[in-house]
């Protein structure tokens, strides 16, 4: 049995990687925003809209722990999912955990993007908004990612790691 957990802040890669890593290895894939919408046929910011954040945090909950029981599988988890409840507990402990970790100017790079400020917590916020609203957020949450198993820099991320975790 296989099951690999890639966490870290949005923007990192998650999505990205575990898509080619399943490929490579011959592994399910599942991203786990991508399952609450299919699930709830909402986006992820009609659920915060309309629910809340607490309450969107409960779903996650609920579904991750769905998809920590599939086998021979690469799962991208949203990037705080790993911030909340005991969540990194239970990936630590039904399987791998990757934190793909990157500094606050790389992600506000990324993510200055228009497609990527309609995410729900960056709607709105100018350049200089965005890089203090992650600098502030990622020093809350690299707490919990630090729990991680394992941490690949997210501008070098080689197969080496994953070799030794799924050959």
């Amino acid at each position: 049995m296989k099951r690999i957990f890639l966490i870290g802040y949005m923007g990192c890669g998650k999505t990205t990687t575990g898509k080619r890593l399943s490929e490579k290895y011959n592994l399910g894939f599942i991203d786990l925003d991508y399952y609450i919408e299919q699930r709830y046929l909402k986006t992820i910011s009609q659920l915060f809209q309309e629910k809340g954040e607490n309450e969107f945090r409960k779903i996650e909950q609920a579904l991750l722990k769905e998809v920590a029981e599939v086998e021979n599988v690469i799962i991208a988890t949203g990037g705080g999912a790993a911030c909340f409840f005991d969540n990194i507990e239970l990936m630590n402990q039904k399987g791998e955990t990757v934190y793909i970790k990157a500094s606050a100017a790389e992600l506000a790079s990324y993510l200055s993007s228009p497609l990527a400020k309609k995410r729900p917590l960056l709607s709105g916020k100018n350049d200089d908004e965005l890089l203090d609203f992650i600098t502030k957020s990622l020093e809350k949450r690299e707490p919990f990612y630090l729990k991680a198993k394992h941490t690949v820099d997210a501008r070098d991320i080689s197969d080496e790691l994953f070799d030794k975790l799924l050959l």
